[in-house]
């Protein structure tokens, strides 16, 4: 009877031994799988959802940007004749090279049917993704739908789509409640301003204006001359020069003019000068350096622009544009922050703005 007891204690240990040890073995692989996951993980957070780090930051957030080494990113401008559209493009060609990837770029020259070309014919190219600057939605719109209907990734410049995964755009609202503000103020609250409206249909343009009409419901002593004046793209100066002479014919009594872009403002400032309307203050927005020059002059009607970045604005829909590659989630929209430059406080804000100018 003890032997049995015995024998039945010996092999009640051996099991318990047993189980003892595949427990230890399960535990042991369970927290080796899960140490693995972990280290992917960590890697993954370091390189990019996978992706080599570039080691470049962020120009909006300072957060790292993935590489786009082996990339192939189209981009597509509108026109490079203007100083904004030239920065912006620039700062997209350079970032994607400073990223590693490779640009492959199509200029419309202004001419909507041969950009539209230019993009379809990128599209059977197949790169990585496109990058598609300015231009009026509605136009734009079809051969957008083409982009997204091929699988390839959209992002815009300046130009809102609903089939573009981010716009990198300046805060375009801000631009125009805070332009319309400081005109209304300068004013005394009281004046007749000169409209210059002949892009609506560009969304930037078009929230522009309606902010400056927005903030004027606080203004009633605020009059705006009708009918609205229109400018235009080719020869835009010289058109804004004769229409503003016009103008300050029409209505002598006009105290500032509004402009949506400021291309158009050199040929308003001469047209103010030679009037003899030194009186007349003009306002636009964008920053282009010979702009912000007459801003700067004294002796010069042009008083307050709400300068962008264009370069910076380019280079953001870069950085997002790699960081969706690596598989990382990005916001429909970044926005880069513009800068109110006007008589008073040009040189300050020429700093704030990193630019030098050409002041005799």
């Amino acid at each position: 009877m003890k032997r049995r007891m015995k024998k039945i204690a010996v092999l009640f240990m051996s099991v318990v031994i047993v189980l003892v040890m595949i427990g230890c073995s399960s535990t042991s692989e369970k927290s080796s799988k899960t140490g693995t996951k972990d280290n992917k993980e960590s890697d993954n957070k370091e390189t990019g959802s996978g992706n080599d780090a570039s080691g470049v930051k962020g120009v909006l957030d300072g957060m790292d940007v993935p590489s786009l080494e082996g990339y192939t990113i189209g981009v597509a401008v509108l026109g490079t004749d203007h100083e904004f559209d030239l920065h912006a493009y620039q700062g997209q060609i350079d970032r994607i090279k400073e990223l590693g990837g490779e640009a492959v770029a199509v200029d419309g020259e202004r001419n909507d049917q041969k950009h539209i070309a230019d993009i379809e014919n990128m599209i059977t190219q197949k790169p990585d993704a496109i990058i598609k600057q300015l231009g009026d939605a509605d136009v734009y719109e079809p051969v957008m739908k083409k982009i997204s209907d091929a699988g390839i990734p959209l992002f815009t410049v300046d130009l809102v789509s609903q089939y573009s995964i981010c716009n990198s755009t300046s805060d375009n609202y801000l631009i125009g409640e805070e332009l319309a503000r400081n005109m209304f103020e300068d004013l005394g609250g009281e004046g007749k301003i000169a409209v210059f409206n002949g892009f609506y249909g560009v969304r930037v343009c078009g929230i522009r204006y309606d902010m400056m009409k927005y903030v004027a419901k606080d203004y009633p002593g605020i009059e705006f001359i009708e009918p609205e004046l229109q400018d235009v793209i080719t020869g835009a100066a010289e058109d804004a020069r004769k229409k503003t002479l016009d103008l300050l014919t029409k209505e002598p009594d006009v105290d500032a003019i509004w402009l949506a872009w400021d291309t158009p403002c050199i040929g308003v400032a001469q047209a103010c000068a030679e009037a003899g309307r030194e009186e007349v203050k003009i306002y636009a927005v964008d920053g282009s350096s010979t702009v912000l020059e007459l801003v700067a002059d004294q002796n010069s009607t042009m008083y307050g622009d709400m300068a962008q970045n264009p370069y910076q604005i380019g280079q953001a829909a870069v950085d997002q544009c790699a960081r969706y590659l690596a598989g990382e989630q990005v916001p429909s929209t970044v926005y880069s922050a513009p800068v109110y430059v006007n008589k008073l406080n040009w040189e300050t804000a020429i700093k704030e703005l990193g630019i030098e100018l050409n002041i005799k």
